[in-house]
């Protein structure tokens, strides 16, 4: 006899008809129930479900696609190589449709305007309900046009088409909180060492820096740009300590420096120990993004602004879902307010 097990045999699919039959209606009546159709009581209906649910039945996806004119399906298309900022878009895109039963599927296009209409090309062969854009900077379309596609397209952290529907952070918002907490702490002296000129955001956020200050009757410094670099924020502690662009042309030091994001800011806490001053005792800092595997490691943990990316990501999807469903959405750029995530590189004013 031999002592090979011969395989268990495949579990065959319930049908409806075996549904159907258990529930004691017709297959119409079921197929009705499980898809949220017909007139009928809510036991019938209910006891439809239950029975489908202990027997262990499954709709057929292609089916049911078929019959809604869904593929139930979502392409999202980054030219964000790293995922810095699409990967938290994406989780919180794919938070609101995964309960909806809608799949979500991500594209990396680059810079490669080629690539990204073989793509888009692919993703409406794919028959997919609508696209979601997004990318690592809000002034930057991406290189592919998506324009007149035949499917609701929505734009999240990248700039849109006209006329379309995009969800961005509110970035003169996020440095208003940051500069404002300074304030709180009764810091008097606030510098602020941002990015390139190049990027939308590095102005909005200096003019929000700028308008705190104003408003609060304090010293106004030039904010110092340069590169996304933990480099340059080491190089500019050197150009706030030693050079002359001080406070009321007094020689005073800053107290207090607001980045434009976290990488400047770990080089400016590096700089600031190595002159063996204190952070946060002698000179609070702040950066921007909270990206957690650098704000957490910086010593000591770095206070930072929130985009809340998952949460404009969260918002696009469902935006995208309703106009899948046919509802009507303004156009326009919604802001979606940062927060602030307070750690021990600046502390916590008197009333926090």
């Amino acid at each position: 006899m031999s002592s090979d097990a011969s395989p268990a045999p495949a579990k065959t699919p319930v049908t409806l008809r075996e549904v159907a039959s258990a529930a004691g209606v017709s297959v119409a009546t079921a197929s009705k129930a499980l898809n949220g159709q017909g007139r009928m009581t809510a036991e019938t209906r209910e006891r439809i479900r239950e029975t489908a649910q202990r027997l262990g039945f499954r709709p057929n996806s292609l089916a049911q696609s078929l019959l809604r004119r869904r593929s139930f399906t979502v392409g999202l298309l980054t030219n964000d190589t790293y995922g810095r900022f699409s990967l938290p878009v994406m989780s919180g895109i794919s938070d609101a449709l995964v309960d909806k039963g809608v799949s979500v599927f991500l594209c990396n296009v680059e810079d490669d305007q080629r690539l990204g209409q073989l793509h888009v090309d692919a993703m409406l062969d794919k028959r997919v309900d609508g696209i979601i854009a997004t990318g690592k900077r809000i002034d930057r379309h991406l290189p592919v046009d998506l324009s007149n596609l035949g499917v609701p397209v929505i734009y999240a952290f990248t700039q849109p088409d006209s006329g379309a529907i995009a969800f961005v952070s509110d970035d003169a918002g996020g440095a208003r909180l940051a500069v404002e907490h300074f304030c709180r702490l009764g810091r008097r002296r606030i510098a602020h060492v941002t990015g390139p000129a190049s990027f939308a955001v590095v102005h909005a956020r200096a003019q929000a820096y700028r308008d705190v200050l104003t408003e609060k009757g304090l010293p106004v410094m030039e904010p110092l740009l340069g590169s996304w670099s933990e480099a340059w924020g080491h190089e500019a502690v050197k150009k706030l300590f030693d050079g002359p662009k001080l406070f009321n042309g007094k020689g005073e030091k800053p107290d207090a420096v607001f980045c434009g994001n976290d990488q400047i800011a770990r080089g400016v806490i590096d700089a600031l120990r190595e002159r063996g001053l204190d952070v946060p005792d002698d000179v609070g800092v702040i950066g921007f993004d909270n990206w957690q595997i650098v704000a957490e490691a910086t010593r000591p943990p770095l206070t930072s602004v929130d985009m809340n990316l998952a949460a404009l990501g969260r918002e696009a999807g469902l935006t995208l879902l309703s106009l899948v469903g046919g509802e009507p959405a303004e156009p326009g750029i919604r802001k979606l307010p940062c927060r602030l995530v307070v750690r021990q590189s600046c502390g916590r004013p008197p009333d926090g």
